[in-house]
């Protein structure tokens, strides 16, 4: 077992924070990983399970200072980079499970505890986990364009509110009929890259002003995918980007698998 700042239980004014569970994994791989704060990064083994912890202090970590730090956008953007960061510098050399944002047990004997009650479902995530990666898809609609409606057209005698409320009648169902035609298609879409994937995960659509596109985001989902088949998988999103040229489909990845990983449970 190896563990930053010693064998010891810790002091009570420390915690250990919990990045991920893994297998294969040596001491050799995270001498030269900073974690949350800068804190080395070492690992805690029990029963063929390895965590991957850093000491953090409980003036930050504890239960509500950290339900305060959580409102704080800084202090979540610092913690995600530096969590992200400890994961991806160790999944490419191990299987590796992330665990969720600020998973902190209040000393290293009871994150042994919980690889001891958790192994089961540990093992059994870093099974499916193990030799694939994570693929992120989104895709995207424009609404319909409408245009202003023609001089003599059959509006030309109506009062101007009646006209203009039949026009609006028309574009909302215009745009209601863009956006079932688009779902639809997005249906078809994760339908034929679940074909290629061991596995999917669908997630909420996000705000426009946060994904940095225009129009509707009408599919957001996560495909864990073989190591071996990324190239397949990218191949079968071109083709569903071609069979939908009036979608926009983006495509990240790979990533270690977050959308695939177990629930985190915060220590005691």
């Amino acid at each position: 077992m190896a563990e930053p700042g010693g064998p010891g239980p810790g002091t009570p004014e420390t915690g250990w924070y919990v990045y991920g569970v893994g297998r294969g994994l040596s001491p050799d791989a995270v001498t030269e990983v900073r974690g949350v704060g800068g804190a080395p990064v070492g690992l805690v083994d029990e029963g063929g399970i390895t965590a991957v912890v850093s000491p953090v202090g409980l003036a930050e970590f504890g239960e509500d200072p950290l339900r305060r730090n959580l409102e704080s956008l800084d202090w979540l953007e610092s913690t995600a980079r530096a969590h992200h960061g400890v994961i991806d510098a160790l999944a490419a050399s191990a299987a590796l499970v992330p665990l969720g944002l600020a998973t902190v047990y209040r000393s290293a004997e009871r994150v042994r505890a919980a690889l001891r009650e958790r192994g089961p479902e540990f093992a059994e995530a870093l099974d499916r986990v193990g030799g694939r990666t994570e693929w992120g898809v989104k895709v995207y609609a424009d609404p319909p364009e409408h245009a202003a409606p023609a001089t003599g057209s059959g509006e030309a005698g109506a009062r101007p509110g009646t006209s203009y409320l039949r026009r609006r009648q028309a574009e909302r169902h215009a745009e209601r009929d863009e956006r079932v035609a688009a779902l639809r298609a997005a249906e078809e879409i994760d339908a034929a890259l679940r074909d290629t994937a061991v596995d999917g995960r669908r997630h909420r659509a996000q705000d426009p002003g946060l994904s940095g596109e225009r129009g509707w985001m009408v599919l957001n989902a996560a495909y864990l995918v073989d190591d071996s088949g990324g190239a397949r998988f990218r191949d079968s999103v071109a083709a569903e980007a071609a069979r939908h040229p009036r979608l926009r489909v983006r495509i990240t990845g790979p990533w270690a698998p977050y959308s695939f990983a177990v629930a985190a449970r915060e220590g005691p």
